[in-house]
């Protein structure tokens, strides 16, 4: 195939480790959880999706080892999650800066406490995006609601790309805040917000096509799909008009394995122009043409 193994590949999905199993992240939206076996007997809150979720050494330095994990498998940069409160985000931050992007995943719940934060976690600690998981609030927010409003616009006033969730969540929650005809009232009313979906979209991926090509600002990256499960709806677009559109993006550790990621992708069906375009060269536009 024509996959490029030796491209310099910027994942938008990745987290820093914090434990084996990493259960520490899914804590806030445990309380949404009302079936057993979510709550009880899965290790991720969509463990019945993943069935080999990467297993992890025991180590006091998971910084050092997740960048000898992208050194391996040629990732010159990730996005992950910053909290003031992680010492491997800061670690990471102040070790390999040029390893690293950031993005503060945000609660629209508290209101313009939120805000706030945004603001001085991009002044203090130079934050690259934010994420939002529309199905995981609690309670659920959904795309288009108002509490929504000022974040959307706070990344517009700081040039921030905005990541959320859309389509039926993985973990067992009600899909509604993540219905994909939400997004067109928000590109309508925020026509410069990068506006980037994650977590596939389905079962509406033909209608999140449609709204890429109605907004200029709309972008789609691949994360929490295993590469030969990419919606056919999306491979097709990236390979005609969409190919400055689609962006790669994994899901280590939370429920792929890179060696699986990086096999797979090589039998992804994409024309040889739109790989760099894909892996590397989509981010480097969206975070404003970083060297």
């Amino acid at each position: 195939m024509s996959f490029p193994a030796d491209i310099g590949v910027i994942d938008l999905m990745m987290g820093i480790p914090v434990s084996e199993t990493n259960q520490e992240w899914y804590a806030p939206y445990l309380p949404l959880l009302l079936d057993r076996e979510s709550r009880e007997a899965f290790k991720m809150p969509a463990q019945y999706m993943f069935k080999d979720i990467p297993s992890l050494p025991t180590t006091n330095d998971y910084v050092d080892y997740m960048v000898g994990q992208m050194d391996r498998y040629h990732i010159e940069r990730a996005l992950v999650g910053f909290y003031e409160q992680s010492e491997g985000a800061r670690r990471a931050r102040q070790e390999y800066p040029e390893r690293f992007l950031f993005d503060y995943h945000v609660n629209p719940n508290i209101g313009m406490d939120e805000v706030r934060t945004i603001r001085r976690l991009k002044s203090q600690y130079g934050i690259h995006a934010v994420s939002f998981f529309p199905c995981g609030n609690n309670p659920q927010v959904p795309i288009n609601d108002k509490k929504m409003y000022p974040i959307y616009a706070t990344c517009v006033d700081l040039d921030l790309p905005i990541f959320v969730n859309a389509g039926v969540p993985g973990p067992r929650l009600p899909m509604g805040a993540q219905h994909v005809e939400l997004i067109d009232e928000v590109c309508w009313f925020f026509p410069e917000l990068k506006f980037v979906m994650r977590h596939g979209a389905e079962p509406w991926e033909d209608l999140a096509v449609k709204l890429m090509l109605k907004w200029p600002n709309l972008y789609y990256s691949t994360s929490a799909f295993a590469p030969r499960h990419y919606p056919r709806a999306i491979i097709d677009y990236a390979n005609t008009r969409g190919a400055s559109k689609i962006l790669y993006a994994g899901y280590w550790p939370m429920g792929l394995s890179l060696e699986r990621i990086f096999r797979e992708l090589r039998d992804v069906p994409l024309k040889p122009e739109v790989w760099p375009k894909f892996l590397r060269g989509n981010a480097l536009e969206l975070f404003g043409g970083m060297s």
